[in-house]
């Protein structure tokens, strides 16, 4: 995997970024903009499905490290990203049910690096995230991934709900992390299975939520109602490796 990761500034630079076959996480434009570099940026953007802010000079000017920004600015991935289907062939080589881990809404770069090294520690076979409102594989994940990053695949989709839809004809069952769930202890986590996470602001969402077949809440005493994701992801994924050991 690519480990490299640094703004790209400059419109022959992005447009070069985008012909080498880089993957572009996100692109900072400046607002109304309409010339025709600008324009084949954007399309380019369109075509790879790269996300976009239109933002002011001055934003730009502050995400800028060189001053030259010429009204652009992308974030690179730091590390390549890896498709759904490597990871369910993955589970068939190792001859396992597969386990994966899906996040919604998960924005903090510190709470993905966590999740990458549960997913290490409990043998998931891959992590699948959103384009949208969600943090990539930033030079920050990787850090705090503590390496784990080399060894957990991550997928980038468009759509969760409909992956997984997609998932299910393949056999996998889901359940969301979600405090007014089942109490864990009591349900099935045997099989092929997806564990879906949420972000703490506003968990998973409504659309993805209905998809999932079943709610796990995990059982606590305190007065805080919520745990942070990366903590959740980490309770629940090991509930999931007790009940898979048998």
């Amino acid at each position: 995997m690519d480990t490299e990761h640094s703004a790209i500034e400059g419109r022959n630079a992005v447009l070069e970024a985008y012909r080498a076959g880089r993957t572009i996480d996100k692109l900072f434009l400046l607002d109304g903009c309409q010339d025709g570099p600008m324009t084949t940026i954007k399309r380019e953007a369109r075509k790879h499905g790269t996300l976009m802010k239109f933002v002011t000079k001055e934003r730009l000017d502050q995400l800028s490290e060189t001053g030259k920004h010429q009204g652009v600015v992308a974030y690179g991935a730091a590390y390549s990203y890896a498709e759904v289907e490597d990871m369910l062939r993955a589970a068939r080589d190792k001859g396992e049910p597969p386990f994966l881990i899906l996040l919604d809404n998960i924005e903090d770069p510190h709470n993905l690096g966590a999740i990458l090294r549960t997913a290490d520690s409990a043998g998931v076979h891959g992590v699948v995230i959103p384009k949208n409102r969600a943090v990539g594989l930033t030079a920050t994940v990787a850090k705090t991934s503590a390496g784990a990053l080399n060894h957990v695949p991550v997928a980038k989709v468009t759509n969760l709900s409909q992956t997984i839809e997609e998932l299910k004809k393949q056999g996998l069952w889901f359940v969301c992390g979600d405090m007014g769930g089942t109490e864990m202890y009591r349900l099935d986590f045997k099989g092929p299975i997806g564990l879906v996470i949420g972000g703490e602001g506003e968990g998973v969402g409504r659309l993805v939520k209905a998809k999932c077949d079943m709610a796990a809440a995990i059982p606590g005493k305190g007065k805080i109602g919520s745990l942070n994701a990366s903590v959740a992801a980490g309770i629940l994924a090991y509930e999931i490796v007790r009940q898979r050991r048998g």
